[in-house]
């Protein structure tokens, strides 16, 4: 009989260099390989099993809906959509909601809700200045407005409309503003590139300048959101509001989902406008519901505000053992460190073999993006990890 690896090496298409364990099941903070090997999980599958794996609220949620009603399209009302959509527009004080399957699917809708808004109110303006280093997704459409040229270069050229330029330059943004400009898409944290933290100064410059200018500001939460920073949103740490946010990964707990929240103001989709078949459907939905509620009733954002203060510090510990250590820095439970030499993948590895999950974002960055429910004792067994890994290297 083939293993897994040999089935994937021959159906699976070459999108994913993927780490040698086969995952099968999880628990918590764990997961176990099919040996039956646990290991600590401080990916969270990139930021989104933020109640852990397997939590029982989720797990329930999801079982009964099944059982229930799982797909009827929007052209009928259902009941968790609706409630999906009450909590998070009352919780983040949004105007109107559309539901999609993916963070990228949610950055294509804000894309589109900005380009119409421009063509209505700034003579037909539709270009959106991003920052270099972000990242907004895999389809065509959020490839251009990530500012990272190497992954647009195998599906050039790109399409038109999008420029970006550098993070945390206010300046930088108030130059490439054109008549042509209808919006700008900024993360407040750069999670993909490495946990990048946007300046008060400038994010807060950003809003008004969007504001004097007549812009709209989208803020990409995909990963920053639901809890992460240790707020429900990023941007609440600056006391800004972006007239559009996305939502996805850990919005429901591990099944797919993505949201576009607006302001009325920049509502401005209209029947046709905009659509999906499987978006919003009820079992998502209902995990969503789910997550929002364990999310808040668990005091989850405030683990993440708790916990992530304590991992920056044992990450800085870290830093002070190991000279290979370059720089630190995180927001709630998102942090990563940078290496002196191209070792981060090797960091990695080493990790996993001795049962702890890291990721890299680059040769020299690794990022930890845990689930919500991490405890000072589990982080304390990660960092642990991570200093006999580099005692080695």
């Amino acid at each position: 009989m083939p293993t897994w690896q040999e089935l994937e090496a021959k159906y699976y298409m070459k999108t994913f260099v993927r780490q040698p364990v086969v995952l099968v099941r999880g628990e918590g903070c764990r997961v176990w390989d099919e040996s039956g090997r646990p290991y600590l999980d401080m990916v969270a599958g990139l930021a989104v099993n933020i109640l852990g794996h397997g939590h029982p609220r989720l797990v329930e949620a999801i079982r009964e809906q099944a059982g229930t009603l799982i797909h009827t399209t929007n052209l009928y009302y259902t009941i968790p959509q609706l409630q999906l959509a009450e909590l998070i527009v009352e919780r983040t004080r949004g105007g109107r909601i559309f539901f999609a399957n993916s963070g990228a699917e949610a950055n294509e809708g804000a894309i589109k809700l900005a380009r119409k808004y421009g063509r209505l109110h700034r003579g037909g303006a539709y270009q959106i200045i991003s920052a270099d280093d972000s990242f907004h997704g895999r389809t065509l459409a959020t490839v251009a407005a990530t500012g990272q040229p190497k992954l647009q270069a195998p599906f050039a050229p790109m399409p038109a409309g999008f420029t970006s330029v550098p993070f945390n330059d206010l300046e930088a943004i108030e130059r490439a503003t054109t008549p042509e400009t209808c919006a700008i898409i900024l993360e407040v944290v750069q999670g993909e590139s490495g946990v990048n933290i946007g300046d008060h100064d400038y994010l807060v410059g950003v809003r008004r300048w969007c504001d004097e200018q007549g812009l709209l500001l989208i803020l990409d939460e995909i990963q920053t959101g639901m809890g992460r920073t240790g707020r429900f949103l990023a941007q609440e740490h600056h006391e800004i509001i972006a007239d559009v946010f996305t939502l996805a990964k850990g919005l429901a707990g591990g099944v797919p989902i993505g949201a576009v929240v607006a302001t009325e103001k920049a509502s401005v989709f209209t029947p046709s406008d905009h659509g999906s078949t499987f978006g919003g459907n009820p079992l998502a939905c209902a995990a969503g519901v789910a997550t929002m509620k364990t999310l808040i009733d668990e005091q989850l954002i405030e683990n993440s505000a708790r916990v992530g203060a304590h991992l920056l510090g044992r990450l800085r510990w870290l830093q002070a053992r190991h000279s290979v250590i370059e720089r630190v820095r995180g927001l709630g439970l998102m942090a990563a460190f940078d290496l002196k030499q191209d070792v981060a993948p090797a960091v990695v590895r080493a990790a996993l073999e001795r049962g702890l999950i890291l990721n890299n974002t680059s040769a020299r960055t690794v990022r930890l993006i845990p689930p919500l429910i991490i405890t000072a004792a589990e982080v304390d067994e990660a960092v642990e990890t991570i200093d006999r890994v580099l005692a080695a290297l």
